[in-house]
């Protein structure tokens, strides 16, 4: 459960964005989506190393 503490006389429209920002983190609604339909472990397997290369060129890249 996801508890955010406001401050008296603090705008409900920064309570919202505290608890907004929690919950994102939590990585719920991305869990839900993964769920949602099945992914074979090979195509997951091919989509985290395309993701490494990425990230590899880009640091990379970075460093010149």
């Amino acid at each position: 459960m996801i508890i955010v503490q406001v401050k008296e006389g603090e705008n409900i429209e920064r309570a919202l964005k505290k608890f907004k920002r929690k919950f994102e983190k939590t990585g719920i609604v991305k869990e839900l989506r993964a769920r949602q339909a099945f992914e074979k472990p090979s195509v997951t397997n091919r989509k985290k190393m395309i993701k490494a290369v990425y990230v590899q060129k880009l640091r990379r890249a970075e460093e010149e």
